[in-house]
């Protein structure tokens, strides 16, 4: 019988490895929403902070083996996902509201 118990010391390397590369991605992601340059680019940068703190949360449930940490994964995504929409809604209006010139605005940035 091959269970959990065999492969323990490769799970808790595979833990350990995954847990140090998403604090890297985040701090990387953090660096991203500080300097921007565009208000898209810190979203998206924010977006992908709540991804990877999703993950967290769901490797945290696998290092601990309470399931209750996934009910938290699922809330946080949901919460996240809304806030993406929210944002998609926000863009569109002040593209409608003020046309080209807050396309202009956002991309003074990428030259």
């Amino acid at each position: 019988m091959s269970g959990l118990s065999d492969h323990a010391p490769v799970l808790a390397w595979a833990i350990d490895i995954t847990a140090f590369l998403m604090l890297l991605a985040i701090g990387l992601s953090f660096v991203r929403l500080v300097r921007g340059p565009s208000l898209p680019d810190r979203v998206v940068a924010l977006d992908l902070i709540t991804i990877i703190t999703v993950g967290f949360v769901g490797l945290f449930a696998i290092a601990s083996n309470v399931s209750a940490f996934l009910d938290v994964a699922i809330g946080l995504a949901l919460v996240a996902f809304l806030a993406t929409v929210a944002f998609a809604w926000y863009a569109d209006r002040r593209a409608a509201q003020f046309g080209v010139a807050a396309d202009a605005r956002d991309h003074e940035g990428d030259h």
